[in-house]
């Protein structure tokens, strides 16, 4: 009995799981650059004994799907979408993190922000001066128009610095953001980013419905099952008690 007992038990714990993803992954469908979370699970033996047949399955940290999202026009100047590979960096306590997450807000200091955190350019983090315009270009550079200056040119201030680092050395943090196992990502220059759009979450609301109904479904068989193995030790009992 022990044995299908822990086949369902572990089965139910996985399924869980699975529903809490699915679950925070709809809860972000319209979150820009939001990357939906991967349920992931191991097989694992309970004992080292080569003949050991009680298996269990154990919760694995959930994996990020790296697609991209559509990419919509906000007709906003601060917000900003990567085409095709790449990432914002920003500054952490903890270092670098990465985020696709272009809405950039500027305080009253000139110090730029995206997903609450500092935005990372050539030489730090971007704090600009004061101005009465800003731009950022395909390339990342940050532009402005100085305030009371009495000119109208633009003028070069800083860059964004967008990073491509590999997909496998990817993971998500406590706070949403993509952080990598490498410690060097250098800039990558040949990423490209258009200004005045957003990158919407590549969360397919759908598609998590669906999957969250069939985890459900999966979670009701394994409640089942430990019933079944509750009745199954209850009647071995009664047998042996009347015996």
């Amino acid at each position: 009995m022990d044995r299908l007992l822990y086949t369902a038990l572990s089965g139910a714990s996985v399924a869980q799981q699975e529903q809490q993803i699915h679950a925070n992954n709809l809860a972000n469908v319209n979150t820009e650059g939001f990357r939906a979370d991967l349920a992931l699970a191991q097989q694992q033996a309970l004992s080292a004994n080569p003949g050991e047949t009680r298996v269990m399955n154990s919760e694995s940290p959930s994996g990020v799907d790296l697609s991209a999202g559509a990419i919509q026009a906000t007709g906003r100047n601060l917000d900003v979408a990567i085409q095709g590979q790449g990432y914002l960096t920003v500054v952490t306590g903890k270092g670098e993190a990465f985020t696709r997450d272009g809405q950039l807000t500027i305080d009253s200091q000139g110090q730029m922000y995206a997903h609450g955190y500092p935005v990372a350019g050539d030489n730090g983090p971007v704090i600009l001066p004061p101005f009465s315009s800003v731009s950022i270009g395909q390339d990342g550079i940050i532009s402005i128009v100085p305030q009371e200056s009495g000119n109208t040119t633009p003028v070069d201030v800083d860059r964004l610095r967008l990073v491509t680092p590999p997909a496998s050395s990817l993971s998500k943090n406590e706070q949403g953001l993509l952080v990598s196992s490498q410690r060097n990502n250098p800039a990558d220059e040949g990423v490209r980013v258009v200004s005045g759009h957003l990158e919407s979450s590549n969360v397919s609301a759908v598609g998590e419905m669906l999957a969250s109904m069939s985890v459900n479904r999966q979670f009701e068989a394994q409640i089942k099952m430990m019933k079944t193995a509750d009745d199954l030790a209850s009647a071995g009992n009664q047998l042996l008690r009347n015996s």
